[in-house]
């Protein structure tokens, strides 16, 4: 059982994580997190954000506040092996490796790990800071170490309730519940770099009007996710706009496999002012912006099989 500063420290950890994750939409810049959070009138650090595992001097206990996944770079295989077992619904989170000699740095890897441990053992929560690209981070919180696997050296993390599951008592919601918070979690983040890995492809423009307005862009699937041919990959991506994914995902809007752009015969001859005009008629026959790396362009099988959708409902 955790003493009640530590608990109070950590609810103003999570207060500060989940603030900055409102303020800015999920995507917390690393030079935010760095500022830490106040408690009891004194600056708390989040943790360096380049080692995983994180416990500020200012706990009282042993076990850790704050877990870190750093960003993958694009086209480089991910720093760390961490990821989301759909099937048990649980993130699995790897330990540091410790190396194989008895360096400094080994024992600050090993004692790290015991810090996980310890929040498995107390049955604490801690905010899982998952990198979505490099200097962007997503607060995941509270989340619960649930398991230890010290043959595969790994930890089961869950997602909690926000305030059923961080009062005095401790974890209280069932695994259903905690099952569906981390699904919904996962797929948060499975967005998140999904959106950031196509708008990058992009150069953060719209493929059909060039729009480079990064709120009003969002990250359309080709493919829809749920299908065995869908995926968050780049090349079954598109760029669009707010008004061209909806038309898009509507079969007002349709790309054929060469790049071309229709636009449904209905909307061909409605006359409703310049927003149909010029936001959507006047891109008919047009070719769209593709990302000027070749492997990043969108696959034309998937633009094939999307355009016979288009195609039935025109």
């Amino acid at each position: 059982m955790e003493t009640e500063h530590d608990r109070l420290l950590r609810l103003a950890a999570f207060d500060r994580a989940r603030e900055l994750s409102r303020r800015y939409n999920d995507l917390v810049p690393l030079d935010a997190l760095k500022e830490g959070f106040t408690f009891q009138g004194r600056r708390v650090s989040f943790g360096s954000f380049y080692s995983g595992i994180f416990r500020p001097k200012e706990l009282d206990g042993p076990a850790a506040l704050s877990l870190v996944t750093a960003p993958a770079v694009a086209r480089k295989p991910a720093p760390y092996e961490d990821t989301y077992d759909e099937a048990n619904g649980q993130f699995t989170y790897r330990f540091r490796d410790p190396g194989s000699q008895t360096t400094r740095a080994t024992l600050q890897a090993e004692a790290d790990n015991r810090k996980l441990i310890e929040a498995h053992r107390l049955g604490v929560p801690v905010i899982y800071f998952r990198g979505i690209a490099p200097g962007q981070y997503t607060p995941v919180v509270p989340a619960f170490v649930t398991r230890i696997d010290t043959m595969t050296r790994t930890a089961a993390l869950e997602v909690g309730l926000p305030l059923a599951d961080t009062t005095a008592v401790g974890l209280v919601s069932n695994e259903d519940t905690r099952r569906y918070a981390t699904r919904e979690a996962a797929y948060r983040l499975h967005q998140h770099r999904f959106r950031r890995a196509v708008l990058h492809a992009y150069r953060t423009r719209c493929t059909i009007c060039s729009l480079k307005e990064a709120s009003l862009l969002q990250a359309a699937h080709i493919i829809e996710d749920r299908d065995p041919l869908g995926g968050a990959v780049v090349i079954n991506g598109l760029a669009l706009c707010a008004i061209h994914h909806l038309a898009y995902d509507r079969n007002l809007l349709g790309i054929d496999p060469d790049g071309v752009v229709h636009i449904h015969e209905r909307l061909l001859h409605e006359i409703d002012g310049p927003m149909l005009k010029n936001g959507l008629q006047r891109f008919h026959g047009a070719h769209i912006l593709a990302p000027s790396h070749v492997g990043d362009r969108p696959d034309p099988d998937r633009l094939a099989l999307r355009f016979e959708a288009f195609r039935a409902a025109a």
